[in-house]
């Protein structure tokens, strides 16, 4: 990597050599605040599902109809917001997005109409598929800048925030009607975006000097696109399965196993703490498995996680059963994307990590589509098999690794 080098002189805060890494340092903590803030706040929104799908009447297809809103918000903000943060940089997309997350979370609760919630979902998708998009692109660069494979540590803080957003759902869940949960949710997001953002707008991002050094776009080659989709399809496999968690978990354990509904949010807490442990390890795990054990055995791990915790016939067997389904499932995202970002830079992790949380919104629907034709523990087991296709793939795609990693 040519620029890395410049990239660290060159770092805002100053071109000595003490001064940029401590710069890096400070944009690398404030990213990591912005991914928990998402899964907390995503979390926090999904906990209260069966809450909302009971104020409004919706069936199980009518709540996936809904949900789709939030699909279409993101997959629409997907597609711009790479021209977003080209021409006004990823960090103040990244800080816009959070502040209109934070706003959008509070609507949910204000809709009494299937019509009425997917309107407002919409407007939450478009955040969350805004937020998602300008946060790893800056966290790919600052990776590259690093020259330090941490982006699973990125994705550890989205799983913590989850963790603790859907930890703190089931505590109030008894106590607080979902209109005083999300405001709060509300206040505390635009508190954090208020604080952490000023880290963000104060410096430019490392992709912004290594640009001016090399302005030419890099244009990928037919076979290197062809690659690049194979990656987003394995992150779409298994954001599939974050995205079924979510919105279906914790609705799964309530309807179909009689589980209390604080019990039932523990659930999707249970995955993300799993999801948020295996993160952590993620960057030891990739150093002594390679990228494609990593796929293979993470893959194999979720689908044998998935179908316990879909068809197991008690709640502690479930819950287990979705722990190891998030243990699984933690880094195949990660090195999907980076993966895609070896192969064709910025270009790729942006088609790859648009595709994987394309597959994050589409499956929540496609759930509920599923549940009212057959079951929603019949539904819940498309996860599995879906994690299972991402290992298959991952292996099959060994060969347009990078070598160490063949």
């Amino acid at each position: 990597m040519p620029h890395l080098n410049k990239l660290r002189t060159a770092a805002p805060g100053g071109p000595s050599g003490n001064t940029a890494p401590l710069s890096l340092s400070r944009l690398r903590t404030a990213l990591t605040v912005f991914f928990a803030l998402d899964g907390f706040l995503f979390a926090g929104w999904v906990v209260r599902i069966p809450a909302i799908k009971q104020q409004t009447g919706a069936s199980a297809s009518d709540l996936g109809l809904a949900l789709l809103g939030v699909s279409a918000g993101a997959v629409v903000t997907m597609t711009l917001t790479g021209r977003l943060c080209r021409r006004f940089g990823s960090h103040p997309v990244t800080v816009a997005s959070a502040v209109l997350m934070s706003l959008s979370i509070a609507l949910p609760a204000l809709t009494h109409s299937t019509l009425a919630l997917g309107l407002v979902l919409l407007v939450f998708g478009a955040a969350y598929g805004g937020i998602n998009v300008a946060m790893n692109s800056a966290a790919v660069d600052l990776v590259a800048a690093l020259r330090r494979p941490v982006m699973p540590s990125f994705h550890a803080a989205f799983s913590l925030g989850g963790m603790v957003g859907a930890g703190l759902g089931a505590l109030v869940a008894g106590g607080l009607s979902p209109t005083v949960h999300l405001l709060l949710l509300a206040v505390i997001g635009l508190l954090v975006t208020a604080v952490v953002g000023r880290v963000l707008l104060g410096r430019t991002a490392p992709v912004t000097e290594r640009a001016q050094q090399d302005p030419v776009p890099h244009r990928l080659t037919g076979r290197t696109r062809r690659l690049v989709a194979v990656f987003g399809v394995i992150a779409l496999c298994t954001a599939y399965g974050e995205g079924a968690m979510a919105d279906w978990g914790a609705l799964h354990l309530e309807q179909d196993l009689d589980a209390h509904p604080g019990v039932a949010a523990i659930g999707y807490s249970l995955f993300a703490l799993a999801m948020t442990a295996g993160r952590l390890t993620g960057t030891t795990l990739l150093e002594r498995l390679g990228q494609t054990r990593t796929l293979v055995a993470g893959g194999t791990t979720a689908a044998a996680g998935m179908l316990l915790g879909s068809l197991a016939p008690t709640v502690w067997l479930a819950l287990l059963g979705f722990a190891v389904a998030g243990l699984g499932l933690a880094n195949i995202f990660p090195v999907a994307v980076a993966r895609a970002g070896a192969l064709a830079g910025p270009g790729g992790v942006a088609a790859a990590s648009t595709l994987g949380y394309g597959g994050m919104l589409l499956g929540p629907p496609a759930i509920g589509f599923l549940a009212d034709w057959f079951s929603l523990p019949i539904a819940l087991t498309t996860v599995a098999a879906l994690a299972a296709g991402a290992a298959l793939i991952g292996w099959a795609a060994r060969n347009a690794t990078a070598p160490q990693d063949a």
